[in-house]
């Protein structure tokens, strides 16, 4: 029960598809999506093998809540080698996909090999097939899942596709679903297009059981309840989505500008949450439609938006004149204060791009700065950029490299590399701000401290969504810590860390964790599934997959060296707001953080932490 407990296994190279049992015992020790994906991962792949072979597999998870009445209860993951980084990838998407697999009758889908010429496969309950996708190749996503419900006249059908960024080797593609929701980071889409799949689309109907529905229908009414109440999740995620963040965030001094040389942004305010409720006034209408939900989300972060139809990026593009996915603050602060441009629409327009052809605009965004730097210092000219002003501030030099990169163009094809590549291949690699290859999302850790441990140990390469101690010491979420101390982090890192496994493996979305902890979440799990699953065994299961997860990256050949920041963080301080004066104080809280976890001064977790863990 919780389980539909089959995985769905596709041969690419042979033009097989198999079904199998899944493995009851690994579910027990690492419970789903994140962790049970990553541990067949680990199983079935050599870490050190080209991200971009087919010896490389992907693997589409989901959890035991995926599917169910819990609330946001339909995320799914994709695992694999990461394209951009080389270190483990999982990246996780809401939208219906997650809830359409496990409806059909699958936990998991592995992709092996690749195939001779682009396919995609089509998922009906128990049945599956490879189809060719010849006439797919070379489009976007909005075509391609638009053709696919077209082509089997089904328009409930949900597609998650590449577009040509992932066709044609941008790092950091990502996979796609709903048109705007993705598997987003280090460059899963990438491996996807070089299996020469374009898509994977579903149709589920066959439901999915628990095992004690009573407990687990009041369960998860309690968890709605709690979710409701609570501030952050049932008034500012609603009503302001993510974007709540791009003021406070500023004023607290810890907003990257213009490739983390500043802490703060003048231009916050004219591309935040409120100035996209704002009429315009050229056509008197906002930027923001409306919010938008998740399968079984009661949160509704998500943002719909509309253009300015006149604005200079789409005024003889009617094609881009539709609502579709609007402004998150992450794409917000990419696009915008990282790279000084505080356009609103021009931000909207790139991130349309983004969802449209596929790719992470995190990281383009950041690839972007980085570009903008060298070009103001001279290490690459108009000859490099073909003629394009790669100036901090301007929006025609955004808008256009979001074009290029799209479609793998020009200097599109240099900004593809991401900015770890492209600073070194122009002679500046401390200009990539990022770790273990991937760039930083929103935060600057002089003004939050514990994101930089949270940055620099990061099993994926800098990410928020593994540790987000923005929660805590920001919001005061569970309790308020001192965003401009280093002590007592090394222990919040960890157990944001080991929580947050918990929650992407039980297939509920990260949002939940500002109004619940794993108390809310351990009961709709032991009502779902068999085992008996407390709080502790929660917690112990999200320390066995990080541990897991550093294994994996170990073998394939990071050391504790990766596990830093750049330059920039540690020898410049920020130069305005309350972090002025001060460095991230990472050296002093890696060798308490490889203690708390049971490593060694090396980084390896020791013979006693293993056996521990059951590694």
């Amino acid at each position: 029960m919780g389980w539909a407990g089959k995985i769905l296994r596709v041969n690419l190279t042979a033009g097989t598809i198999k079904s199998e049992p899944l493995n009851m015992d690994w579910a027990q020790k690492y419970l789903g999506s994140r962790g049970l994906g990553t541990k067949y991962l680990v199983e079935e792949i050599d870490p050190k093998v080209d991200p971009l072979s087919p010896d490389n597999k992907i693997i589409y998870a989901t959890g035991p809540l995926t599917g169910t009445m819990a609330s946001t209860g339909g995320r799914y993951t994709v695992i694999t080698k990461g394209a951009l980084t080389g270190a483990i990838a999982c990246s996780n998407s809401g939208g219906f996909f997650g809830n359409e697999l496990k409806n059909a009758g699958w936990d998991m889908i592995i992709v092996e090999g690749k195939a001779p010429a682009p396919v995609y496969l089509y998922v009906e309950n128990g049945e599956a097939r490879l189809l060719p996708a010849d006439d797919l190749w070379g489009t976007s996503v909005w075509h391609t899942e638009e053709a696919i419900k077209a082509k089997h006249q089904d328009p409930q059908i949900r597609v998650s596709s590449i577009g040509l960024a992932g066709e044609r080797g941008v790092k950091y593609a990502c996979i796609v679903n709903d048109l705007h929701r993705a598997a987003g980071r280090s460059g899963v889409g990438t491996v996807m297009g070089s299996k020469n799949l374009k898509a994977v689309a579903l149709r589920g109907t066959l439901g999915v059981k628990v095992r004690d529905f009573p407990a687990f229908l009041k369960a998860a009414e309690a968890g709605k309840a709690v979710l409701s109440g609570n501030a952050v999740t049932g008034q500012g995620l609603p009503t302001y989505g993510t974007q709540v963040l791009m003021n406070v965030i500023n004023e607290t001094g810890a907003m990257p500008t213009r490739n983390h040389r500043d802490v703060q942004f003048e231009g916050a305010r004219a591309i935040s949450a409120e100035a996209m409720a704002e009429k315009r006034p050229s056509d008197g209408k906002p930027n923001l439609v409306k919010n938008a939900a998740c399968f079984g989300c009661t949160i509704a972060c998500g943002r719909i938006s509309q253009m300015d139809k006149t604005h200079f990026s789409v005024s003889n593009k009617p094609e881009y004149w539709g609502a579709s996915g609007g402004l998150e603050y992450e794409a917000a602060w990419a696009l915008g204060s990282n790279t000084g441009v505080d356009d609103l629409e021009a931000l909207t327009y790139a991130n349309f791009i983004c969802n449209e052809q596929g790719f992470d605009p995190i990281s383009f965004g950041a690839t972007v700065s980085a570009a903008m730097e060298l070009f103001e210092t001279g290490a690459i000219t108009t000859k490099e950029t073909g003629g394009i002003e790669f100036r901090f501030g301007s929006a025609e030099a955004l808008v256009k490299a979001a074009e290029l990169t799209g479609k793998a163009e020009g200097f599109g094809v240099d900004l593809g590399l991401g900015s770890k590549r492209l600073c070194e291949k122009y002679g500046h690699p401390e200009f990539h701000m990022g770790v273990k290859g991937q760039e930083f999302p929103a935060y600057d850790s002089r003004g939050i401290q514990g994101m930089g441990l949270t940055y620099a140990t990061s099993n994926r390469g800098a990410c928020h969504l593994r540790s987000y101690t923005v929660a805590s010491e920001i919001l005061g979420i569970p309790e308020k810590t001192d965003p401009l101390a280093t002590d007592g982090k090394p222990g919040l890192v960890k157990a944001f860390q080991d929580a947050t496994a918990a929650f992407d493996a039980a297939g509920i979305c990260i949002f939940t964790s500002f109004a619940w902890t794993l108390q809310d979440v351990a009961p709709q799990v032991d009502a779902a599934i068999e085992g008996g699953w407390s709080v502790e065994r929660m917690v112990e299961t999200g320390e066995r997959i990080w541990n897991l997860e550093r294994q994996f990256n170990l073998a394939a050949g990071f050391t504790a060296k990766d596990d830093t920041l750049p330059k920039r963080l540690l020898t410049e301080p920020a130069k305005t707001g309350p972090a002025k004066g001060l460095t991230n104080g990472l050296a002093k809280m890696l060798p308490e953080y490889y203690e708390l976890r049971g490593w060694t001064p090396d980084g390896v977790p020791t013979n006693e932490t293993l056996a521990r863990l059951a590694l």
